[in-house]
């Protein structure tokens, strides 16, 4: 053991421990306030929706302050649905990618964690083949040859005295905060994609039947023309019209088909899977049940729930860890390095004693003059931070505005589904009334075609109408945060 090897060991301990007790530079943070508002609409909500008969039709409750479930999609009551998301979570390389961002971010904490808490120890060994002059000692001559073996261990530590190590380490933590927000984002994402395709699968396939209904009956319709034409009962005008209805009726489904075709690719894409491959059911709206009791969070936990609001937050938090780091590189910087090991012309003897050699230093670097850099340095992290913080108070106005929007969109949709189912109703009584009246001869073919158009154009809003009531329901859970947060081991 070298002379003084407690003493160094016990100063340097003090000095850690002095780094550990110093001051922490920089603004500490605070998480933002929840804005101060009791609801999300400035006109109240009703407490249920109106209801309307048929798929999608049922009323809703808003159940303001109770729990969203991890889980949302389940309440649709679809096997099919739960299954397709069950693989997505499985495969999805949006979640593989997210999960890997929040991995690095962990592990570049670690390393920093272990640089800044803990002195740095290095092992080294080298062997050289020097010659020298004896001339340098006073003893002119040809000089000699010698092998040197040398074996140490190098310490070094850097004083945390005004804390910026620590301050760059709550900013790591802030980037995995960030990360994993990121990460509860992108599976909120994706699970309502593969409900909102679900269900604009499940409107595709209702209106392609109606509209394939609607093909048959206006088919029917034209060889009844084309009866009356024989019989003298229609005008060609008559048949030629009708055939250019059932022509315009035709030409409204390959664009329908070829939006299925396009919604079943994308399901598949968010599953995982390539197109050509992947193994989906198919949607129907009947199988789908529209949930009746909608929890609704309370604006005061909204900001706690949202993954961008939280996300938002974490970058928040990180700007301001970082005015830290650049305040504490205006201050003193202390090192504390140490070598202890041995050196011998004799490799046998290379522990041997007599051998040692060892050294113990402090550095001390102060800033004097960098040309402003260092100031500017700082004053660019607090503009950093006051960008976050203008970005956190725009993310959480955008989130109160998608909820405020859905909420209201549920109502409005609602009612509008009423209106609609009524008004499909009365075009397929009117269109009914209309065929009778033509073939008594009390109408003309004009009243006819009317009709006809007014319940094709009746019967797919109504599907459209019933579906928006389903992908409502999906923005909603959306915008509340989705119950990440009810999930097990969160």
């Amino acid at each position: 053991m070298i002379p003084g090897l407690n003493a160094r060991a016990l100063v340097v301990g003090l000095l850690c421990a002095l780094s550990f007790a110093g001051c922490t530079v920089g603004p500490d943070f605070h998480k933002p306030e929840a804005p101060d508002v009791n609801t999300y609409t400035k006109a109240p909500l009703p407490e249920k929706t109106s209801a309307a008969p048929g798929a999608g039709g049922e009323a809703q409750r808003f159940a303001f302050g109770e729990e969203i479930p991890d889980q949302w999609w389940a309440l649709f009551h679809s096997e099919a649905l739960d299954r397709l998301i069950r693989m997505a979570l499985e495969k999805s390389p949006t979640l593989a990618s997210a999960r890997a961002a929040l991995r690095q971010a962990k592990e570049n904490l670690t390393a920093q964690t272990g640089v800044t808490l803990f002195p740095s120890v290095d092992a080294q060994g080298s062997v050289t083949r020097e010659k020298f002059s004896g001339a340098a000692f006073g003893q002119p001559g040809q000089g000699e040859l010698l092998t040197l073996y040398n074996a140490s261990v190098n310490v070094s530590y850097a004083l945390d005295i005004f804390g910026g190590g620590r301050r760059e380490l709550e900013a790591l933590r802030a980037l995995v905060d960030y990360q994993g927000f990121q990460l509860e984002g992108a599976y909120l994402t994706l699970t309502s994609n593969i409900v909102t395709a679900a269900v604009k699968e499940a409107s595709l396939r209702s209106q392609i039947r109606a509209t394939r209904d609607i093909i048959s009956a206006q088919e029917k319709q034209l060889d009844l023309v084309g009866q009356q034409f024989r019989l003298g009962g229609a005008s060609l005008a008559d048949v030629l019209a009708q055939k250019a209805q059932l022509a315009q009726t035709r030409a409204t489904l390959p664009p329908l088909e070829k939006e299925l075709a396009q919604t079943r690719h994308l399901l598949a894409v968010l599953t995982g899977a390539l197109p050509a491959e992947a193994d989906l059911p198919e949607f129907i709206l009947d199988d789908l049940h529209l949930p009746q009791e909608l929890p609704v969070s309370l604006p005061s936990s909204l900001v706690r729930q949202r993954p961008d609001i939280r996300a938002s937050e974490a970058l928040l938090h990180q700007t301001s860890a970082q005015v830290g780091v650049a305040t504490a590189n205006l201050y003193p910087q202390i090192t504390l390095t140490g070598n202890y090991g041995s050196e011998t012309t004799n490799l046998s003897n290379l522990f041997g004693q007599g051998t040692s050699v060892w050294n113990l230093g402090a550095g001390l670097l102060q800033p004097v003059f960098h040309g402003g850099e260092l100031i500017a340095k700082r004053s660019a992290a607090v503009a950093a931070y006051d960008q976050a913080s203008a970005q956190y108070r725009e993310t959480v106005l955008q989130a109160f505005q998608n909820v405020a929007d859905v909420l209201r969109a549920l109502d409005s949709d609602a009612v509008a589904l009423t209106a609609q189912a009524e008004a499909d109703a009365a075009a397929a009584d009117t269109l009914d009334l209309t065929q009778k009246q033509f073939r008594l001869g009390a109408v003309n073919y004009l009243s006819l075609l009317n009709a006809e158009r007014q319940y094709q154009q009746a019967r797919i809003l109504l599907v459209q109408a019933r579906a928006l009531r389903f992908a409502d329901t999906a923005a909603l859970f959306q915008a509340l945060g989705g119950g990440w947060w009810n999930r097990g081991g969160k």
